[in-house]
């Protein structure tokens, strides 16, 4: 293989991409430079706006542009008494695109683990300011069945014991060890349906 310094590190990049190794950014790398106009000079092009405008809003941890502001807390505005609370973006986009769950998103942006994020590094605090000032009746617990993600959600828990929210989380259809960006509509739906509540007293 011919040796160029600008093609080994695109394909170095693109390689760390979720579920794509060196042979699959081979294939993509090929693919964008027999296409340079159609695809490369677009793409590094929106790849700019994105790095620009496009950041995780402070208050929800949803992603927003920089140019429209954060939707998922414009949907204040439809008074939901709900709010889901998941690990990631991926999380979200997932219930979203199931329509199985109408109300608001809080995206914690990872779990506490003993080697990388902490309580301080989620959005915690937010979600606890936000119980209190959009008059939020119920809280879902969405995290992922990993010894992680209960972790979590026990912590949020404890967060929110003080208040009078009734706190829930996802029952039949979630595997144990599972995580909700992976599961099927089906198993969505099931797993909503049959949450069930936690005693945030104990």
């Amino acid at each position: 293989m011919q040796k160029i310094n600008e093609i080994d590190e695109l394909i170095k990049l693109i390689s760390k991409l979720p579920g794509l190794g060196p042979k699959s950014a081979k294939r993509i790398v090929l693919k964008l430079i027999t296409n340079k106009e159609e695809l490369i000079k677009p793409m590094a092009n929106v790849l700019a706006q994105v790095y620009k405008n496009v950041t995780r809003c402070k208050l929800c941890g949803s992603l927003k542009s920089n140019n429209t502001g954060c939707f998922n807390c414009e949907k204040n505005r439809e008074k939901f008494n709900k709010i889901c609370v998941v690990e990631d973006i991926a999380d979200q986009w997932s219930i979203e695109s199931s329509n199985i769950f109408q109300g608001y998103f809080h995206i914690l942006g990872g779990t506490i683990t003993s080697h990388s994020h902490r309580k301080e590094d989620l959005l915690i605090d937010s979600l606890v300011e936000r119980v209190k000032k959009e008059n939020i009746e119920e809280v879902i617990l969405a995290t992922s069945a990993t010894v992680e993600g209960q972790t979590t959600a026990y912590y949020i828990q404890e967060s929110l014991k003080n208040s009078k929210v009734k706190i829930t989380k996802l029952a039949q259809g979630l595997p144990v060890g599972g995580e909700i960006e992976s599961l099927d509509d089906g198993t969505l739906f099931s797993a909503f349906k049959n949450r069930s509540k936690i005693n945030s007293n104990s």
